[in-house]
């Protein structure tokens, strides 16, 4: 029975594999957040829709994912596009003034204290990653 399980799933892998490369190739990136659209305050168990904008890069560059971390009070925040490096009839075109706006709904969980966002804006000469840091207040 074991041997006729492998040698299925031998075939299984291998009737898989293709070598036309239909699909197109991508990886992902990061991209720098612009600006950021918050409220002065918040008040506990509020949830509040946080717009952001960014500069779409190329028109081979579009919206993943957020990447959204936490760690106590701090979020810190990240656009993640996908970029295919070979779109059928498409040639990846630089853009310089295309912004996207996007938005997330945050639900304010603590009853006080500050909650601290950092936007990610790239990485400075030295290497070392930027931050739009915006902090706000839990007020009851």
């Amino acid at each position: 029975m074991k041997k006729i399980f492998f040698v299925c799933l031998f075939f299984l892998i291998l009737s898989s594999c293709s070598t036309d490369n239909d699909n197109p190739e991508f990886y992902f990136e990061f991209v720098p957040i612009e600006s950021v659209d918050m409220p002065l305050s918040f008040q506990h168990g509020e949830v509040y829709t946080i717009e952001y904008t960014y500069l779409r890069r190329t028109n081979c560059h579009f919206f993943s994912d957020l990447y959204f971390d936490r760690f106590e009070n701090t979020r810190t925040v990240a656009v993640i596009n996908t970029v295919y490096e070979n779109l059928e009839n498409t040639t990846c075109v630089e853009l310089t003034d295309e912004l996207v706006t996007g938005q997330f709904n945050f639900h304010v969980l603590n009853q006080n204290g500050v909650y601290t966002f950092k936007f990610w804006q790239g990485i400075n000469q030295v290497g070392e990653d930027e931050y739009l840091i915006i902090e706000i207040p839990v007020i009851q």
